[in-house]
């Protein structure tokens, strides 16, 4: 019986933890709201699946549990078992993926009137760039990095010589408006990860991934990389802020092109 009433008491118990926990979603970035309908239509296929096999347990112990005289029955297969545990087992992943790969196309499809938004993983630090005023980011490659240009601009490229180069700072966005984040490695395989933004991708050297959101409220939010990168991983963090308007604006304001950046190290200019 006790075997029985742990069972039972680690069943009320998850269940009342889950019901009752304090921590729980904050709704940030737009995204939220499908990402969110993704995660409880998977806590309930496997809360119910966890409650129904446990509590089964429970009642296996209690209902076969030793008595003497008793003899077990031996039957070494049960096609009609067999197919309800198979068929069931299939719906269940089935309701658990569907609603994934419906999302995963939310995720990568981005709005036609987002803002890009590059991000730059190097061991171990998060760089940014972002259009100027032609509203292009101009063309980059790895192998054109080196101290004088460390996103690897391609200096030929008149698209780029107007991008808002932050290496190392606060990558600042606006409220309300969309953005396309544009994720590129120069060395080794790192995450780009926003708790809060619920959204984080992968960045392989050689590619460019990228998701999208609209952040919904302002504050300060901490960036982490979630790919062991070597041994300065755990202090690979940087920050992102959400602004009003016109914050966002004066922020923009105070921030360096490529060119501006290219001439104070001394390089010389870009041609244009």
């Amino acid at each position: 019986m006790a075997v029985v009433l742990i069972l039972v008491l680690i069943v009320v118990g998850s269940v009342l933890f889950h019901v009752l926990s304090p921590w729980w979603w904050t709704p940030i970035a737009s995204n939220w709201t499908y990402i969110d309908s993704t995660l409880v239509i998977t806590f309930w296929i496997t809360g119910i699946v966890f409650v129904a096999v446990v509590l089964f347990m429970a009642y296996c112990v209690y209902r076969f549990r030793h008595k003497p005289g008793n003899q077990a029955h031996y039957e070494p297969e049960n096609r009609r078992l067999e197919v309800l545990l198979a068929s069931g087992t299939a719906v269940g992943v089935a309701a658990m993926l569907a609603p994934g790969l419906i999302v995963w196309n939310q995720f990568i499809t981005v709005p036609a009137d987002a803002a890009s938004v590059e991000v730059v993983s190097q061991q171990w630090l998060w760089s940014f760039r972002l259009p100027g005023a032609d509203g292009k980011l101009g063309r980059a490659e790895t192998r054109d990095v080196s101290p004088e240009n460390p996103l690897g601009l391609d200096k030929n490229d008149a698209s780029g010589l107007d991008d808002i180069i932050i290496e190392g700072g606060e990558l600042h966005l606006p409220i309300g408006k969309p953005v396309h984040i544009l994720l590129r490695s120069v060395d080794v395989l790192h995450d780009f990860y926003v708790p809060e933004f619920r959204a984080k991708m992968d960045m392989i050297p050689g590619m460019i991934t990228y998701f999208w959101l609209t952040p919904t409220r302002t504050g300060t939010f901490e960036i982490l990389c979630a790919e062991l990168c070597g041994v300065g991983h755990p202090q690979m963090r940087g920050t992102v802020v959400v602004d009003n308007d016109a914050d966002y604006q004066t922020w923009l304001g105070q921030q360096q092109t490529f060119t501006q950046l290219t001439a104070s190290s001394g390089e010389p200019p870009p041609a244009n």
